[in-house]
């Protein structure tokens, strides 16, 4: 189904629904999820509005989180009113970086906004780190972006996702890619040390996992 069939966030801002209403069940138990909502194209520039000039992202976030244990924000590329008003109410942003040229040349704009919004307007709100995307280590140009992003980024992820065509498969049919069927794709493995590797910051910065901070010494053999 399309995003659009669901209520979601849009009615919530404008109190046409509650949270309750809204929340979608997923098959699998501890991941729900709440849909962009029934929003007009022509309305989005008032939607934008509404979340930058009003305190009900913050209600609706402090709401989920009571229910939650995490609380992920999806938002538009750039930064734009949305995406500066789901930082102001984040505890940890993850920026997604291709590797292309223009996105190396336009991260240390988002890392701007995220220090400025620290300093500023949420003083919780925490760099999780830059996860590279769309990485092709067999080809030059990526290889080389790469390169300088390892040398010259603070924060990048050790966890970074390839360019594959499961991707568009996945996307095409409206499902994770561990949710493919036939054999299980490699490419999801990614996303398993993906949520390792954040877990294991998160409880670096003292923040709460729901899991013993501290392990046992284990023997090999």
């Amino acid at each position: 189904q399309s995003d659009t069939e669901w209520t979601g966030l849009a009615e919530c801002l404008m109190k046409k629904a509650t949270l309750d209403d809204t929340i979608i069940q997923t098959k699998l138990p501890a991941l729900s999820i709440l849909s962009r909502g029934r929003l007009d194209p022509l309305d989005v520039a008032i939607y934008e509005e509404l979340l930058a000039s009003s305190a009900a992202l913050s209600e609706i976030v402090s709401s989920a989180k009571e229910k939650y244990r995490y609380v992920i924000i999806d938002t538009p590329s750039g930064l734009g009113l949305i995406t500066r008003a789901a930082l102001s109410v984040s505890t940890y942003a993850l920026i997604p970086l291709q590797a292309e040229p223009l996105a190396v040349r336009a991260i240390s704009q988002t890392l701007r906004v995220i220090q400025y919004i620290k300093e500023n307007e949420n003083s919780e709100l925490n760099l999780l780190g830059i996860l590279a995307t769309m990485v092709q280590l067999n080809k030059d140009v990526s290889f080389n972006i790469m390169n300088t992003v390892w040398a010259s980024l603070e924060g990048v992820l050790e966890t970074y996702i390839p360019r594959a065509d499961v991707f568009h498969v996945a996307s095409e049919k409206g499902v994770p890619v561990a949710f493919l069927s036939g054999k299980y794709p490699p490419e999801a493995i990614r996303f398993e040390l993906l949520a390792t590797e954040i877990k294991d910051i998160i409880q670096g910065l003292g923040g709460v996992t729901g899991e013993v901070d501290e392990r046992p010494q284990r023997e090999l053999i």
